[in-house]
């Protein structure tokens, strides 16, 4: 039964998502720092957020015993994998730039999924889209600081993970409709954690039992976060309820002052700011495109 349209339920949704978000990269920062004991590798980071969001999620499916179906398996394996990696790539950038900063750059993958839409699905992408994927990726530029003494090179990380991410959303589009959220949410995770879990064979090392509460919280909180932003957007209109996602990028420097005293400077005001905007101006422009509209020139 599809959930009766609540604008401000949705709010409260996103809103909540957004602090979930924010929580899951303030713990794998905390996890890929000397915080809590010797730092963990991203690729064990991401094993707990698997695992862990599995055991939850799971938890969920066998007390409401949805339908599965594995009809879309090869597209199910491509969005996981794309994640996984996106995932990891983001715990790593975390780890050595402020939060807001990596928060803000991962704002690019709706950007790179539009770019990818091209040649994969065959979009044609008009001149507002490209403006706004121009202006968001100044600001990727601007916060990338790309001077001898300022060039930050674990950026570069979070730029790989908006990448893969918005390879990502072109098998979301390719899921879309076809299978109920908490099927997909229960099939991305399970094979999200036979993934990560073979990787991290490699890099594995004992946490420590703060660690372990950390690993926990990771994904636990990315599987409220993926719950509450799902039921968001099933109660109100993408246009109306995405500018509020971009409140992560608040919270997260929030944490960065008060848990690591990192104040954001004039750069990454800057640098957000743009990515934003640039994000903002192609939410709205798909939201037009999926309404009926006159034929008109971009």
């Amino acid at each position: 039964m599809t959930p009766a349209h609540n604008p401000p339920l949705a709010v409260a949704f996103m809103l909540t998502a957004t602090l979930f978000i924010a929580g899951s990269m303030l713990m794998a920062k905390l996890l890929g720092t000397d915080t809590l004991g010797p730092p963990l590798h991203p690729l064990q980071i991401s094993h707990g957020r698997f695992l862990f969001a599995f055991i939850l999620i799971g938890g969920t499916v066998a007390l409401m015993r949805p339908t599965l179906s594995l009809a879309n398996l090869p597209i199910h394996v491509g969005r996981t994998l794309c994640g996984w990696a996106g995932v990891s790539l983001m715990f790593a950038a975390v780890a050595f730039i402020p939060m807001a900063d990596a928060t803000a750059i991962s704002f690019l993958n709706p950007v790179f999924g539009m770019m990818l839409a091209i040649p994969l699905l065959g979009e044609r992408v008009g001149r507002i889209r490209w403006s706004a994927a121009a202006i968001a990726l100044v600001g990727a530029l601007v916060l990338l600081r790309p001077t001898p003494d300022s060039f930050q090179p674990a950026a570069l990380l979070a730029l790989g993970a908006a990448m893969t991410l918005g390879l990502e959303l072109i098998f979301i589009k390719k899921l879309s409709g076809r299978e109920r959220p908490l099927s997909i949410l229960f099939i991305n995770n399970a094979l999200g954690l036979i993934v990560a879990s073979v990787a991290v064979l490699f890099v594995w090392q004992m946490p420590t039992p703060a660690q372990w509460a950390a690993l926990v919280g990771v994904g636990g909180t990315m599987a409220c976060a993926q719950a509450c932003f799902v039921n968001a957007v099933a109660r109100a209109d993408a246009s109306f309820i995405t500018p509020f996602s971009y409140l992560t990028l608040v919270v997260a420097a929030v944490y960065d002052l008060l848990i690591f005293g990192v104040q954001p400077d004039s750069v990454s005001i800057t640098g957000a700011g743009i990515i934003i905007g640039g994000a903002a101006l192609l939410a709205w422009r798909e939201a037009r495109r999926a309404k009926p509209q006159p034929i008109t020139q971009e």
